[in-house]
């Protein structure tokens, strides 16, 4: 084993763990290999790994994030001009909060003060889509090949996205409060070392007390799906014999809401019961970029001209992502 597979299945992966579980649950008299123990070893496993993943990802990200406040992002923002700008918004994306919706407040106060529709919009793609947690949990279940090229797609999406709508000139399209709130730029405090360790504990604590249920229901269903429906529903429904389970992943993805942490499980679950790999991550990308609760939101801010439009590039984006995988997915994995 090399130390890169060492890290991919031992240290993300926690595949010890996993098999200490196993251990633990078979002598206090649970068969692991029936369902009932089955679903308990996966739920247990999945819980506890992807929590340690969780308040790791957050503090480090959180950490970062402490270098770039609302202030400061718009700063770098408005230095660049044309697709550069939709690059740097896109990548900007990756150390922000980990769902579309706490995207949304920082993309109104982008757009607020004046910076290119386009360019907000490429910002608001990828956050949710592509963030740095997403690259490590990724790792941890489909290995490095596929994280890599799933962050890649998603911030091509992004910036094709934001330059499409900056070339539509959707700028009548927003609502009018937004255009006039102006903004008010107030010098963020430089924070020291211990300043900066105590906001990314602070976020710890506020993300995981909001996202741990749905890590529950995420591994709940995944234990579901991986111990209790047959392995042939989900090959016939997912699997590459529907030629259309990329759209219909997509289409009931949209209406959920969850974050990263809660669709690992989902997806985990999926891929060993051989559903297809594209079709998996066009699921959890619906979910994480275009929730009903994100789209409600975003409704506020923008006329459902302007909305459909983004939801239209996201959702063909997506689309087209999800048979991308599932062409080279027997060269990936």
């Amino acid at each position: 084993m090399s130390i890169w597979e060492f890290i991919q299945d031992q240290v993300l992966g926690m595949k010890w763990l996993n098999k200490m579980i196993g251990s633990v649950l078979s002598s206090l008299g649970l068969d692991i290999s029936e369902r009932v123990g089955g679903s308990v070893q996966f739920f247990i496993y999945d819980v506890l790994k992807i929590t340690v993943l969780l308040c790791f990802l957050i503090f480090m990200i959180s950490y970062i994030q402490s270098y770039f406040p609302p202030e400061r992002s718009k700063r770098i923002l408005g230095r660049f001009h044309g697709i550069g700008a939709n690059i740097i918004s896109a990548l900007l994306g990756t150390v922000t909060p980990f769902c579309s919706c706490s995207s949304i407040p920082l993309f109104i106060g982008f757009t607020s003060a004046g910076l290119p529709l386009g360019v907000t919009f490429s910002f608001l793609i990828s956050s949710p889509m592509v963030d740095l947690g997403s690259l490590i949990l990724l790792m941890s279940i489909f290995g490095t090949k596929v994280a890599i090229i799933y962050v890649v797609v998603g911030l091509v999406i992004a910036v094709v996205g934001g330059t499409l709508i900056e070339k539509m000139h959707m700028e009548p399209y927003v609502e009018e409060f937004i255009k006039t709130a102006g903004s008010v730029d107030i010098e963020s405090p430089s924070l020291t070392k211990k300043e900066r360790l105590i906001y990314a504990k602070e976020q710890v604590a506020a993300t995981f007390t909001k996202v741990f249920p749905y890590i529950l229901i995420g591994v709940g269903i995944g234990a579901m799906i991986h111990n209790w429906i047959p392995e042939s529903w989900v090959e016939a429904v997912l699997g590459s014999n529907n030629p259309i389970g990329v759209i219909l992943a997509t289409l009931v993805g949209i209406p959920m809401y969850a974050d990263i942490f809660g669709t690992i499980p989902v997806a985990e679950a999926l891929l060993f019961k051989r559903a297809q790999l594209g079709t998996i991550l066009s699921f959890m990308m619906a979910v994480t970029t275009l929730s009903l609760p994100s789209i409600i939101m975003l409704r506020k801010a923008v006329k459902p001209r302007l909305l459909g439009m983004f939801i239209g590039i996201c959702a063909g984006g997506i689309i087209l992502v999800g048979y991308f995988f599932n062409a080279i997915q027997a060269f990936i994995i």
